[in-house]
């Protein structure tokens, strides 16, 4: 990864951010916690893929159409971000791998 790489990704992010912040307020409490969450439990893709902007393009055609967070994800954010890595590796997945199939001596 070069440097025009990083600072292509630093601009990527931070427009990202811009979109996020012009969603609703309950909307961008939502997004945080599911980005928190993403982050922690790692889906091995979330870097490369698109995940976090389809999540802001849905959250934009929620909002644009007058329907409240909740309405689109219910009441489990939890339950919902499970929902998004389901089929997704995560990192997680990896590590619980790794130590299972390590021998013990």
């Amino acid at each position: 990864m070069g440097i025009r790489d990083i600072i292509d990704g630093k601009k990527q992010w931070r427009a990202h951010q811009a979109r996020v912040k012009t969603l609703p307020p309950d909307y961008q409490i939502v997004y945080q916690e599911i980005q928190r969450y993403l982050f922690k439990v790692g889906p091995v893709d979330l870097v490369d893929g698109h995940l976090l902007s389809d999540l802001v393009d849905f959250f934009e055609e929620g909002a644009a159409t007058g329907k409240g967070v909740t309405d689109l994800i219910g009441t489990d954010i939890a339950a919902f971000s499970d929902d998004l890595v389901k089929d997704s590796p995560t990192y997680a997945d990896i590590y619980q791998k790794s130590i299972t199939t390590t021998p013990k001596q």
